[in-house]
């Protein structure tokens, strides 16, 4: 059995988990998730931070179901961190003891600091590269902000502004610019950042981003690299921060939110205003994906190898049991875009994406051979989460269909995702490269066994093993300007 991973993370308003289980070295995926909105920190904030009684029940009963949920993935590891609300909690020592007691958990109560490290660390590793930007992950009880410069983790801060801490103290008593000079003399502490690009992280960030990219009617449905700007976001959040309840249900905001969506939209617009950012990513990974990385990567600096993406790996590892097809369709495909890409107006930066398609071209092939291209682009499209943006997820997955005698813009289902990808030109080329290199090795040979020439306009194909190439070649749409001859 694989190995698989518990990472339990207890916040201020909500109490989540996660279980991770390891494909190979470095790649894994997510087996289960599981959310209760336990609210430790209820009504503490108004009693000295003391945690209260219903408040540690509910928690205390969570997690006994959440163990319960673990033992049933046969879960070899289980990581439990705790946020503000136990930091903060003058009585978090008998809490951490009734747990130890009733259900043989140890909590580790982490420091904002390490927090906001978790969160950060995450993003770097997750997110498409970044050159600078900064993490900021709104909680119930406290802010932590993370200074990303190259793509590794610089600076820490944490900053007791949370949502449930800005309700009760704030929000309760319908005090909102108390709330606001209170948010902006705790932002006081922060540096300036010199980055106009934020990642948001935590669930005030992806509630807002969820209900805004419905609102914009946005073709994928994900939430982990979507990318908007500063103008847009503040906009939506206006909306929000003006609305009643019919109105909030209206914007896409779950009812579960609405009473802390509103000191959750106060926070991030202060955080954006004071730090003059421009750029905002939502985040689909945070803390717990950080602990479950800091185990996973112990010996690796916190870093994957480079040019390593775990989703790729896990497709590969999952679906890819006849892969070796694949593998020299990769090798073929990058020859042949470096011998055409020119020829036919493709920029550069698309061969990174053709060579993932390339090795994901039969991973279809292990649910049903026959339409294997339709579930190829399934899985892809579904399971391609970490270190792509979704441009590049939108292009691998679309590349991966094909059908006889249709080019690839041929294959864009109306109303679908045509604004991620590339022009129509483009799209065609990539699809023809691919699918050329997969029909000159119809007869399943090793790549290196096929010569490819070009002059003037010609490419000519040279290889002992082209009688069957020959016969599906009808089947791929070639470019004006390329004419292609087989030498046997």
């Amino acid at each position: 059995m694989a190995k698989s991973t518990a990472v339990i993370d207890i916040g201020s308003n909500s109490m989540r988990m996660a279980v991770f289980q390891k494909t190979s070295r470095f790649a894994f995926h997510i087996l289960h998730e599981v959310k209760s909105s336990v609210r430790i920190s209820e009504n503490a904030y108004k009693n000295e931070g003391y945690l209260q009684s219903d408040a540690m029940d509910r928690t205390a009963q969570a997690i006994g179901e959440f163990l319960s949920i673990a033992k049933s993935f046969g879960v070899r590891k289980i990581l439990c961190v705790a946020t503000s609300a136990l930091r903060d909690a003058p009585n978090a020592s008998s809490f951490l003891s009734r747990i130890k007691r009733e259900h043989d958990l140890s909590i580790k109560v982490i420091t904002g600091e390490r927090e906001a490290y978790l969160g950060g660390m995450a993003c770097a590793n997750l997110l498409p590269s970044l050159s600078d930007a900064i993490t900021v992950d709104v909680g119930g009880g406290s802010s932590e902000f993370t200074l990303l410069r190259n793509g590794k983790v610089e600076q820490l801060f944490s900053l007791n502004v949370g949502t449930v801490r800005i309700k009760e103290l704030f929000f309760d008593r319908d005090d909102v610019e108390g709330a606001i000079g209170y948010i902006d003399e705790a932002l006081k502490q922060l540096p300036p950042f010199d980055t106009d690009t934020l990642i948001g992280i935590g669930g005030s960030f992806r509630a807002l981003t969820r209900a805004l990219m419905k609102k914009e009617e946005y073709p994928l449905k994900k939430l982990h690299a979507y990318t908007t700007d500063e103008a847009s976001f503040l906009h939506f959040n206006e909306q929000i921060l003006s609305a009643g309840s019919k109105k909030l249900r209206s914007l896409f905001i779950k009812p579960d939110r609405f009473d802390t969506i509103k000191p959750g939209a106060l926070i991030l617009e202060r955080i954006i205003r004071h730090t003059q950012i421009k750029t905002l990513i939502c985040s689909g990974v945070g803390v717990r994906e950080g602990v479950f990385l800091t185990d996973l990567l112990r010996n690796s600096g916190d870093r994957f190898p480079a040019n390593y993406n775990p989703s790729v790996r896990y497709l590969l590892d999952t679906y890819g049991l006849h892969s070796t097809h694949a593998q020299q369709c990769a090798h073929l495909s990058k020859r042949l875009f470096e011998l055409l890409h020119v020829s036919l107006g493709i920029a550069p930066k698309f061969q990174q994406e053709l060579a993932i398609a390339a090795k994901l071209l039969s991973i279809g092939v292990d649910v049903r051979y026959y339409a294997y291209q339709r579930h190829s682009h399934y899985l892809a499209m579904n399971t391609l989460d970490y270190g792509l943006n979704h441009s590049q997820i939108a292009l691998i997955s679309h590349l991966l269909l094909f059908k006889k005698g249709h080019s690839s813009s041929d294959l864009i289902p109306k109303g679908s995702l045509s604004s991620l990808l590339p022009e129509k030109e483009t799209l065609d080329a990539l699809g023809m490269l691919l699918w050329l290199a997969h029909i000159l090795l119809a007869s399943r040979v090793n790549a290196s066994e096929i010569s490819l020439v070009l002059e003037n306009g010609t490419l000519s194909v040279s290889g002992k093993h082209l009688y069957l190439a020959r016969e599906q070649l009808k089947n791929i749409i070639l470019p004006e300007n390329i004419t292609l001859i087989l030498k046997d």
